[in-house]
Order: structure tokens, then C-alpha cells, then sequence
């Protein structure tokens, strides 16, 4: 039997202690003192010390016995006041009962997915729901609880299960010759497997970004306010701010809730010519980040706005430039020759402007990485695998006859692994320790 806090830690009005395993029962009888309780019912009772008359608390009882509940094992929650005095008094209650123990991070999940009560996709969500901090991520979360993202990828499974079905049929009856319409059918659905997946992962790693939030680099020369912008998002001081130049050397990396939108904004070293290998590294780490993000903030001092030294070759789509100490200058900008450049220009003293280009930041968030609806993946796992499906219908797409389909059906049974891998339809044990060190006890 395993037991656990299962709400917040700190001091609150409700705690919830979570029971499961074959001793649940007996666990409620003792404490309760009540030998029968209506199943999924909000029971109102006395919790004492078990063979005492010493009262722990009084609160609400819920008695899920197998297999409905959450682990599919008789289970039970036990609500009560939530003072540290109580929780310690219950769950010390709990661990002088024989055979229990604290449950481990996500056990009571794990124990779920073992059952049956879930899969993989379910368990992720799950722990991403409880991760979540802006809406798109509660949203996604909330998408692949459902099931309807797991109905897609093993009716996909099911298809390749149908054609590799008719390859085993020939492998084991080889004398027996198979309707020609079967190499074509085992073609097409293969092909139509192949592009349907293709068009899953052609998807610009949306999931991905809503999940772990989008990269957005701040970069630009010493002394032009990178860091003050930084603090100006962040709404606290994260970064020094200094008029000495490349006070900056390292990454700093803020984690945002954009207006719903989740972003991570990273901060990085000064640009400008140096011997300082330091310094040089801190260029290196900024170019490279800035090359890898999703969205990059130029910022230049209005004073020497010149980039084309270091930052031309970084300028495409996904940048922003920004112009920031207007407050410095007259209303004319001398560009230094790059007039045309669209650009905002921002005074982080004074915040001016600077709800513009948090506009513009959300609207290129929007443009450029909202347009796919149907996200399908939201871990690297499920994109790894999906590509080592592909590999293989590939594979064995390069055969052109039942014969040579015969040879190359293991590249389908690879296939038809790899795909059942996203949703825990095949052995995933070699997941489970990353997936459930993610989640919370008591989950």
C-alpha cells in the first residue's frame, strides 16, 4: 500500500492524502471506526488513531474501490484541514500500518498506466497539465488527456498491423499465391502511412515550443540596455545592470508568461570587438543561441546604432530590431546607412514603446508558430520515434514485389514498434524513470 500528500505543501484550508493498494479498506476502517461506506460518495466523518479514541481530524472521506478509480486499485481520499500539524499526524498514522510506504514521485500514475486506467500520452499530459503556467500549455495538456491524439496514432498502428498482417500470411504460407491488388493495396496504405506521419512532424515543433516555451534572444552591442529589457519582462531585477561595458559574460534565461504566451527570454553577452576570451565566448554563446531561437530582439543604442559589423547576417523573419535610449536623441535617427530597416524605437528608461513591441512579439509568436491547430507532438520522444517509423516504411517501400516484402518485413515490424512506442502500446520501460521523475509526489 503506498500513501501520499497529493495537494500543495504549504498551508492551506484543504489537504488532500491519497491511499492506494489492497489494504485500503482495512486502512479506512481502522481510522474511521466504520466498517461500510457508499463507494464515490463525499463521506463526512472523524478520523482517529487507529485502536484509540484519539482524533487526528475530521473531514471528508472518498472510498474509489477497483477497478474505477484513478490506479485501478482500491483507493481512497482522505481530506482534511490542511495545517502541517494535521498532514504530519495523518501521515505518520498511515506509516504504522504494515506494509505501506510513502508513494514515489508519479507512482500512483504509474501504477495507473500498468493497470490500464491510461497510456503514455495520457501520462505525460498529465504531468505537463500539473506543470502548466499559461493558457496554450493548460490547452495542449488538456488536448492530449483526451485521448482523441492517442485514437489517432493507433489507428495509424492499426493500419501497418493490417499490411504486415497480409506479409505474415504470405511468409507462412508461401506456396499459396496472394491476389495481385495486395502488393498495390500494401503500397498504397504504406505510402499514405508515410505521408501522414511526414505531415505529423512537418509541424515547425509547435508542441515542443508551447510545452517547454518560446526561445526568444535578446542580443545586440555592450552597454545598449539588453539587460534593463530583460529586467523590464521579467518585472524584477534578474540581471546587473552597469554602465561599465560586458558586465554581461554569461546566459541569463527568464521564464515568462507572455499574455498566455509561454516564453523564455534569454539574455546574453555584449557584442563588440575584444582579445578578452572571455568575453569572445560570451560572443560565441550569443551568436550561437541567437542562430537556434525562435525569435530574436536586435537592440542597438540609438546613439551608434551601426550592426552591420556583427548582427546583419542574423537578420531574417524571426527578428525584431529595437532602438532602444530615444530618450537620448532628437527626433531624427541617423541609421548609420540602414534607414530602410523596420525597427521600434524604445526607451526602457522612460517605457516608451514598450507595450509595442510586446505586441509585436505576441503577434509574431502568432503568426509564425500558431497556424498548425492539429499539434500532435509535444515531447522530442514522440518525434524520435515517429522518424525511426519512417525510416522504416521507407525501407521497406524500397521493395517492389511480395517476394522482397517478405525479406523486409522486419523493417515493418520496426515501423509498427517505433509508432506504438508514442502511446505505450509496446514495452516502454526504458521511458518510465524520465517521464515519472517529472511529476510530483503524490500524482
Amino acid at each position: 500500500m503506498i500513501y501520499a500528500l497529493s495537494s500543495g505543501s504549504i498551508k492551506s484550508g484543504i489537504a488532500v492524502i491519497r491511499v492506494s493498494g489492497d489494504e485500503t479498506k482495512n486502512v479506512i476502517s481502522k481510522i474511521t471506526k466504520k466498517k461500510n461506506f457508499k463507494p464515490r460518495s463525499a463521506i463526512y466523518t472523524k478520523f482517529f488513531v487507529p485502536g484509540s479514541d484519539e482524533i487526528i481530524d475530521e473531514g471528508i472521506l472518498i472510498w474509489f474501490p477497483n477497478p474505477n478509480s484513478y490506479t485501478g486499485e482500491d483507493l481512497a481520499e482522505f481530506h482534511i484541514h490542511g495545517s502541517k500539524a494535521v498532514i504530519e499526524a495523518f501521515m505518520s498514522t498511515l506509516s504504522q500500518f504494515e506494509n505501506s510506504r510513502l508513494a514515489e514521485p508519479g507512482e500512483f500514475t504509474k501504477i495507473a498506466l500498468q493497470n490500464g486506467k491510461m497510456d503514455l500520452l495520457k501520462v505525460e499530459a498529465i504531468s505537463d497539465l500539473i506543470s502548466s503556467e499559461t493558457e496554450l500549455q493548460r490547452k495542449q495538456a488538456l488536448d492530449f488527456m483526451s485521448g482523441n491524439i492517442s485514437s489517432k496514432y493507433s489507428d495509424l498502428r492499426s493500419r501497418l498491423i493490417k499490411i504486415l498482417a497480409n506479409i505474415e500470411a504470405k511468409i507462412d504460407f508461401p506456396e499459396e499465391d496472394l491476389p495481385e491488388d495486395i502488393l498495390n493495396n500494401i503500397k498504397e496504405e504504406t505510402q499514405d502511412v508515410i505521408n501522414i506521419i511526414q505531415l505529423i512532424l512537418n509541424d515547425n515543433k509547435i508542441g515542443e515550443k508551447i510545452r517547454e516555451g518560446f526561445k526568444l534572444v535578446i542580443l545586440g552591442p555592450t552597454n545598449a540596455g539588453k539587460s534593463s529589457l530583460l529586467n523590464y519582462f521579467a518585472k524584477r531585477e534578474v540581471a546587473i545592470v552597469s554602465e561599465i561595458e560586458g558586465t554581461t559574460r554569461d546566459l541569463i534565461e527568464v521564464h515568462l508568461n507572455l499574455d498566455g504566451y509561454p516564453v523564455v527570454i534569454t539574455d546574453t553577452a555584449g557584442i563588440r570587438k575584444t582579445t578578452n576570451p572571455i568575453e569572445q565566448k560570451g560572443h560565441e554563446l550569443a551568436i550561437s543561441n541567437a542562430k537556434n531561437a525562435d525569435l530574436k530582439i536586435i537592440l542597438l543604442d540609438a546613439k551608434k546604432p551601426d550592426f552591420k559589423d556583427f548582427f546583419e547576417d542574423l537578420n531574417d523573419e524571426n527578428t525584431i530590431f529595437v532602438v532602444n535610449k530615444s530618450d537620448l536623441i532628437e527626433d531624427n535617427l541617423n541609421f548609420n546607412g540602414v534607414l530602410n530597416i523596420k525597427h521600434i524605437l524604445i526607451s526602457v528608461k522612460n517605457e516608451k514603446n514598450l507595450s509595442k513591441l510586446t505586441d509585436e512579439i505576441k503577434k509574431l509568436i502568432k503568426s509564425k508558430f500558431l497556424k498548425n491547430e492539429n499539434v500532435l507532438i509535444s515531447r522530442e520522444r514522440h518525434r524520435l520515434n515517429l522518424k525511426k517509423c519512417v525510416e522504416h516504411l521507407d525501407e521497406f517501400m524500397k521493395n517492389n514485389s511480395l517476394q522482397e516484402f517478405d525479406k523486409a518485413a522486419e523493417d515493418l515490424r520496426l515501423a509498427t514498434r517505433y509508432l506504438g512506442k508514442v502511446v505505450g502500446e509496446v514495452d516502454v520501460e526504458e521511458v518510465l524513470g524520465k517521464i515519472f521523475n517529472d511529476f510530483c509526489i503524490g500524482k
